[in-house]
């Protein structure tokens, strides 16, 4: 009589709970992502809010402290460059300009992606054909080559750095998309919305990207990583955002010319990159097994 009194009541439990319930337990179960998540949420933060609290401006000079350790004396905790500049300030603003390049960059490129890809997805035949030749065109392209011609041309601004970037970073995310919408515009619901009539846009917007929205914000987490290590690379090269104002590659590159007589200039913005990449890549592993628990 006690499990058929419970049965009803399991079933009820079970029913009313959705996939992103799930999903949502599946990755607070994950110890590794969850301390990412915390671990990044917390690097943000301090980037956003850690410049207005410490008592330095990121691009004051003390010729009185140069390329000194770090030390509790005037807050220089993560000590000053070869300029007497504060290391801490610095990193921080680094941070904030490497994470916001690296969110609008992803962000753009994301949106990008989705729409070129569920759109030659679901419309196939000459359409989606010219539209996946275009991307592999773009793949011929070294970015590089684009951005050495924008700076020149253009200069160093910071939006540019952002169209960089964007141009070369939504091909992958096109290709994931339109594979993912091969297999969705088969279904059921989209033949029948077909049937009465539904135009394609109107199919694409409400029920083939909302169907991807798992698979994008696991690509996402893969995207940003790579964006912001773009924004590294670039800057490191000379060809990102230009002083007084900084990022963690332009602090890297700087570092690097001085590693041997201040190697604390190289080690703590290579080590907030470093740390900021891991926890990308660990909150994207608990998604993904969140999201799809059978590649678990």
């Amino acid at each position: 009589m006690k499990s058929a009194s419970l049965a009803p009541m399991l079933e009820k439990a079970v029913a009313g709970r959705s996939p992103w319930q799930d999903a949502r337990a599946r990755f607070l179960r994950n110890k590794a992502a969850l301390v990412s998540l915390t671990l990044l949420v917390l690097i943000t933060l301090a980037c956003i809010v850690g410049p207005w609290l410490l008592p330095n401006a990121f691009d004051s000079t003390d010729w009185n402290a140069t390329s000194t350790p770090p030390t509790l004396e005037n807050w220089h905790l993560f000590g000053t460059d070869d300029t007497g500049r504060d290391l801490l300030v610095r990193c921080l603003i680094g941070g904030r300009v490497s994470l916001m390049i690296g969110a609008l960059a992803t962000l753009t490129s994301v949106t990008l992606g989705i729409i070129w890809g569920a759109t030659a997805g679901f419309v196939g035949g000459r359409v989606d054909n010219a539209m996946m030749r275009i991307v592999d065109m773009m793949y011929a392209i070294p970015y590089l080559l684009i951005a050495i011609l924008m700076v020149t041309l253009l200069g160093r601004e910071f939006y540019l750095v952002v169209i960089t970037i964007t141009i070369f970073s939504w091909m992958d995310m096109a290709r994931v998309v339109r594979g993912q919408t091969l297999s969705i515009r088969s279904k059921e619901y989209v033949e029948a919305a077909r049937a009465i009539g539904v135009p394609t846009s109107r199919i694409i917007m409400r029920h083939v990207v909302p169907n991807l929205l798992g698979i994008v914000a696991i690509y996402t987490t893969v995207t940003v990583p790579a964006v912001i290590l773009t924004e590294s690379v670039l800057s490191f090269l000379g060809l990102g955002v230009q002083e007084p104002m900084t990022s963690w590659g332009v602090l890297i590159q700087d570092g690097v010319g001085v590693m041997e007589a201040s190697p604390w200039i190289l080690l703590f913005p290579a080590a907030l990159l470093s740390i900021t990449l891991y926890c990308i890549n660990f909150v994207g592993d608990g998604l993904r097994d969140a999201l799809d628990p059978k590649d678990r």
